[in-house]
């Protein structure tokens, strides 16, 4: 795709309330840079010119006060990223789990809009052992991609049998509708997205990050603030799609996931699994169906 240049936003603060008059409060950057840079072509360096780039900054998320994530994104929509993510975790379970998203109040100036503290609610049970990343291993197995999985469905269960149905006809539309949707990309080529969809092909949402699984924690997280039900819903990603993206899918109950490019071996089984439908290599009028083609009209 061309690129074209763009101008970046200043940062700014917004308070917004929910539907449900939660608040959540964030710092909003750009999610491009100008930088200048200079070109080689044609057997020659020419002079310095502005470019696009895609902003990248870490983002810590607090919860009760407690430091919890540090991930690598784009700048913006940092409450829905934080949302998605523990939702995904399965800290948050219903939206009256939430209490408020807010800036860190203390955080050293170079910090300012980097950190951001969650507060849920007093019955919302935590222990920061949920969160930890490691290695599973069974007496079965050893390290494996089943102990993966069976940890995965002990928060959340594979999908019912259902009768949703997804023309294919749609699913072949929907890389040019997220393509589309891509402001960012088109300034810097630089971003991954994901999309949310109903059975018709319809947008939902769509979300920009420098880090694939940021951006599907986005959409799931604009879902979660929202209350919307995500179950004859469509998760579109831009890219490959692994385990973890199915684990997220999984977690907002969605039954299928679709990628442009191509899956990984854990991700087919967990989604065989799981019960939900995974389609890759989305492009043109063509798919690759791995699992749950039964959903495919």
């Amino acid at each position: 795709m061309a690129r074209r240049q763009g101008s970046s936003a200043g940062s700014s603060a917004q308070a917004a309330r929910t539907p449900t008059g939660h608040r959540h409060t964030v710092s909003t950057t750009a999610a491009a840079t100008q930088l200048l840079r200079q070109r080689w072509e044609d057997g020659k360096l020419h002079s310095a010119s502005t470019d696009s780039v895609v902003t990248e900054e870490p983002l810590e998320i607090r919860l009760r006060g407690q430091s919890i994530a540090l991930t690598m994104r784009t700048p913006g929509r940092d409450e829905e990223l934080a949302s998605g993510f523990l939702f995904s975790e399965n800290i948050l379970r219903q939206r009256t789990d939430l209490v408020e998203i807010a800036q860190c109040p203390d955080a050293p100036i170079e910090s300012r809009g980097n950190i951001i503290n969650v507060f849920i609610s007093p019955e919302c049970s935590f222990q920061i052992s949920q969160l930890q990343r490691h290695f599973f291993t069974s007496s079965s197995c050893g390290v494996c991609g089943r102990a993966a999985i069976e940890q995965i469905h002990s928060n959340h269960p594979p999908l019912q049998e259902d009768a949703v149905k997804f023309p294919a006809t749609s699913l072949n539309l929907l890389p040019d509708t997220l393509r589309r949707s891509q402001n960012t990309f088109k300034q810097t080529g630089g971003l991954h997205a994901a999309a949310l969809f109903d059975t018709n092909g319809n947008l939902i949402v769509s979300r920009e990050d420098v880090g694939r699984h940021n951006a599907v924690d986005k959409v799931l997280g604009h879902a979660f603030l929202n209350e919307l039900s995500l179950c004859e819903s469509i998760l579109l990603v831009s890219g490959r799609v692994s385990f973890e993206i199915i684990q997220k899918a999984l977690a907002g109950r969605i039954p299928l996931i679709a990628a442009i490019s191509a899956p990984s071996s854990l991700a087919v089984q967990c989604a065989q699994e799981n019960n939900q439908t995974l389609v890759a290599f989305l492009r043109g009028n063509s798919m690759n169906i791995y699992t749950g083609a039964q959903r495919i009209t």
